[in-house]
């Protein structure tokens, strides 16, 4: 996992032969230039330097404070991200899972082994997309659906996220779907602020490929390897005696720095 700043530039894509289409696990990833991918997408990419702390949530993102007229002060409250906890739910930790580079890969170049083709409209064309699933992820899903409160998060745009996403998650493990406009734009990088979902932050976790994602509450993230194409990837099968830990923390705060040690 990189350690480094992460700021909004482009993603990387993966490099598919063109005599046989297919993705090459070894190939060098270029940043593509097109403004397309980089509108539909999350982009976000390392630079060098060291990691500042992180910076608190924006004031727009805190419950307001608003003066009464006998000098008291009441906190309003902005309204959750989510949805009442469904009963089968009760109890159980919500887990926030990113998706691209975390579950799947998605290019605009043909790759004639992709998992899913979706066609996505842009400006008024309609484009293919190639996805690719990270391995092991349709395990992965299953297990964490029956341990967690699972919910989507990305900060990608709907239009895509959300036609990958009925293709991934035909089973409906994911109880809610959370897209880029959910996201806190906070210095160049789209933030996921788990403090605006409507659930304990004690109780709640975030699997995400990228830091910059959840700024706000680090001490809240399981951090995963970004994945582009790489088939012998066994990044989900061996976090989930992590997670199947996890499901049973009273406090996900002091479970984490149990499982970071010193």
């Amino acid at each position: 996992m990189e350690s480094s700043i992460i700021t909004q530039v482009q993603k990387e894509d993966v490099q598919v032969s063109p005599k046989t289409g297919q993705v090459s696990r070894s190939s060098l990833k270029q940043p593509r230039s097109c403004n397309i991918f980089k509108a539909l997408f999350c982009c976000l990419q390392a630079q060098d330097g060291p990691k500042p702390p992180p910076p608190p949530p924006p004031p727009s993102q805190h419950a307001l404070l608003e003066s009464q007229e006998n000098g008291e002060v009441v906190k309003q409250s902005e309204p959750s991200l989510l949805p009442e906890v469904k009963a089968q739910d009760q109890g159980k930790i919500c887990v926030v899972i990113d998706l691209d580079e975390t579950l799947v890969h998605s290019s605009f170049k043909p790759i004639s082994n992709a998992d899913f083709i979706v066609p996505v409209e842009i400006e008024g064309t309609t484009h293919q997309v190639y996805v690719l699933k990270r391995p092991y992820v349709d395990e992965f899903l299953q297990r964490m659906g029956e341990l967690f409160e699972c919910v989507l998060f990305t900060a990608s745009l709907a239009k895509y996220a959300d036609p990958v996403t009925d293709l991934l998650d035909q089973c409906g493990v994911f109880r809610a779907r959370l897209f880029r406009e959910s996201c806190v734009f906070h210095q160049g990088c789209y933030v996921k602020d788990l403090s605006r979902l409507g659930r304990d932050l004690h109780k709640t976790l975030i699997l995400d490929n990228s830091p910059a994602s959840y700024i706000f509450h680090p001490e809240n993230a399981v951090p995963v390897v970004s994945w582009f194409d790489d088939v012998d990837d066994a990044e989900l099968l061996n976090l989930l005696p992590v997670f199947e830990d996890l499901s049973q923390a009273d406090n996900v705060y002091t479970r984490l720095d149990q499982l970071r040690g010193p």
